[in-house]
């Protein structure tokens, strides 16, 4: 990192617990340089960034701001993400005081990025998480040892953001707010293509047109040929697929999936490199294997070493996470919140129903979501996607609207949704919190169930709160 930051001054980041943020502070941190931040709650990146040594506060106002100014000898550079609102209370103070440059997290990143001759910005509506992590581990296996920052937690080092002394960098790109055009990595990833953040994008064409100039400022874009969107649109330098005989220069062939694991046979143009055995389940994970596989080979990785390397593969935090077992009820934690994703979660579920021996502690015999869905917008504007796709499950728990900060939207509730999943023939039951679903969890599960608590909002919460519920009698 060079032109944007001065050592010397302290790096204020207000919203520091978001994902993104938490990433770049850890990073900053490991280079020598003077991390503050702000939240408006503790979390599991808040206590680590603590720990670690940075200065957090749990408000946002004047107060935050007025203590940073008192011990900082130059004024601090302030870091928000697209988040923070314009009516945040401690930006308003800030801007109010003058003398502090405040920047978007992307101008951070897109230095981070700047910094590193090999760069990979993973991006696309779905996955991008996932592909990261593998494309992470992957790095570290091999010994390249590099800077990651992304949205999830990556288990190889138990983080979502490192820093490393190699030349390569990973950074997940997050399309919702466009800031993904400030990058200019060497290598592109676009994983897949369907519309969604509404309340930024007001048809798919604006999406398109972001993701194009993105795909123009990376010297080599590789994306998805088995998405229709990407392959007739946006075809990048290559592509990969999951199609053996297709003409994208990545493939799988030979595919077989079970409740534990996937395996393939890949290919690179005319050459058949060899199998590989993938430690995660469903088609999906085999995609977001195809695009890191591609992106490490971009990369000059030679494929003997990435086989042995996807050994060590485990998912991200909140995708697909084991929790634990509670009265013989499977609790697994998933972040998926767009009806793709929630397809693509419920199918890999259905792989390890009654598959014996299972990867989980116990064979599951039933798939029951507690969903809670995530932004009115997101809701209204597929709430029929969603019902039809959540009928693939037994049972539906269905829980309110996170708002993630939107305003309501007149009849967008979860009851209306509870409607149309009963309409489309699926079992539904309708809760007023987490804390009500977590007393009456015995009363709608049974034992074999295995219980996915998803959405992108505080739904992870669940679990905890059903092992220490008090059950309520059947």
């Amino acid at each position: 990192m060079t032109h944007t930051l001065d050592p010397r001054r302290q790096i204020h980041f207000v919203g520091i617990g978001g994902a993104g943020m938490s990433a770049l502070a850890e990073i900053l941190m490991a280079r020598g340089f003077h991390v503050s931040g702000s939240d408006i709650c503790s979390s599991r990146s808040v206590d680590a960034l603590r720990r670690a040594g940075a200065r957090i506060t749990l408000q946002q106002g004047p107060g935050a701001i007025d203590a940073l100014r008192k011990d900082a000898p130059l004024p601090p550079l302030v870091v928000i993400s697209s988040a923070i609102k314009d009516d945040n209370p401690e930006l308003v103070a800030i801007r109010a005081a003058g003398k502090m440059d405040v920047i978007h997290r992307s101008d951070l990143l897109a230095d981070l990025l700047a910094g590193h001759p090999r760069s990979v910005v993973v991006a696309g509506a779905h996955g991008k998480t996932t592909t990261s992590t593998i494309l992470s581990t992957v790095l570290m296996e091999v010994g390249l040892d590099p800077t990651v920052v992304i949205g999830g937690v990556v288990p190889w080092f138990g983080s979502n953001g490192r820093h490393g002394c190699g030349d390569v960098v990973v950074a997940e790109a997050d399309e919702s707010d466009g800031t993904l055009v400030k990058f200019r990595p060497r290598i592109g990833v676009i994983t897949n293509l369907e519309l969604d953040h509404t309340d930024h994008y007001p048809d798919i064409d604006h999406l398109l047109d972001t993701m194009a100039t993105f795909g123009r400022n990376c010297q080599t874009l590789l994306t998805n040929g088995d998405c229709p969107l990407l392959s007739q649109r946006l075809p990048g330098t290559r592509q990969w697929s999951l199609d053996g005989t297709s003409s994208a220069h990545y493939r799988f062939s030979e595919i077989r999936c079970s409740g534990q694991t996937s395996e393939a046979v890949v290919h690179a143009g005319s050459e058949c490199l060899g199998p590989v055995v993938f430690p995660l389940t469903g088609l999906h994970n085999l995609a977001n294997l195809a695009a890191a596989l591609a992106a490490a080979l971009e990369l000059g990785i030679p494929f003997p070493a990435l086989q042995k390397a996807c050994e060590a593969i485990r998912a991200p935090g909140r995708r697909f996470e084991f929790h634990s077992v509670v009265d013989g009820r499977l609790l697994v934690d998933d972040y998926a919140h767009h009806p793709t994703e929630v397809a693509a979660t419920l199918a890999m579920a259905r792989l390890m129903v009654g598959d014996d021996p299972s990867a989980l502690p116990l064979t599951p015999k039933r798939v029951v979501v507690a969903f809670q869905p995530h932004r009115y917008s997101r809701t209204k504007d597929f709430l029929q996607e969603f019902a039809l796709t959540l009928t693939a499950a037994d049972a539906v728990l269905l829980l309110p609207i996170y708002s993630a900060g939107e305003e309501s939207i007149a009849g967008v509730t979860h009851a209306a949704l509870a409607r149309a999943i009963a309409d489309a023939g699926g079992t539904v039951h309708c809760f007023d919190s987490l804390e009500h679903l977590a007393q009456e969890f015995h009363r709608h599960t049974r034992p074999g169930d295995l219980m996915l608590a998803m959405g992108a909002g505080s739904v992870n919460r669940l679990p905890d709160l059903v092992r220490s519920a008090v059950p309520v009698a059947a």
